[in-house]
């Protein structure tokens, strides 16, 4: 690529995951093949911090404290209780009792109970089937790359 090139590039070698995304930039690049190739990179890097997540702390805890004051539902009356859950004190207890990691200083606490409300937000509003994110669109070519992970 020359140094006047447009481009977006991904290389992960990671673990299990081996991931190579590169787009050049034309002035012919239609925009809409920039959102796709965005979309399927944010939906790939959104499953790897959850599963990093999952490997320092245990979301089972979380889940289970969502599932015990949220059922699910569609509709405004199902996403206000999916907000309410999330900021239960049973969901808050649960996520403070996974992070309070004694190897881990307050910010770094702090940080971690972040990642978990954010993780905890998206499991409830999945629960009231909201698209939360551009994984549930589906996009032609990102089809055959879906079925192959499942």
């Amino acid at each position: 690529m020359s140094e006047n090139e447009e481009y977006i590039q991904f290389v992960a070698n990671y673990e299990d995951w081996v991931s190579i995304k590169k787009l050049t930039i034309e002035p012919a690049t239609d925009p809409r093949t920039i959102m796709e190739f965005l979309a399927s990179l944010t939906v790939s890097v959104d499953r790897k911090i959850e599963d990093n997540l999952r490997k320092i702390l245990d979301l089972n805890k979380v889940d289970e404290a969502i599932n015990a004051v949220f059922s699910g539902g569609k509709g405004a009356s199902a996403i206000n209780e999916a907000l309410a859950a999330v900021n239960s004190s049973k969901v808050n207890s649960a996520i403070n009792e996974i992070t309070a990691n004694p190897q881990w200083q307050k910010n770094e606490q702090k940080e971690m109970q972040g990642f978990c409300k954010a993780y905890a937000m998206r499991t409830a509003l999945k629960k009231c089937n909201l698209m939360i994110d551009y994984s549930q669109i589906e996009i032609p070519g990102m089809k055959r790359l879906m079925k192959k992970k499942a």
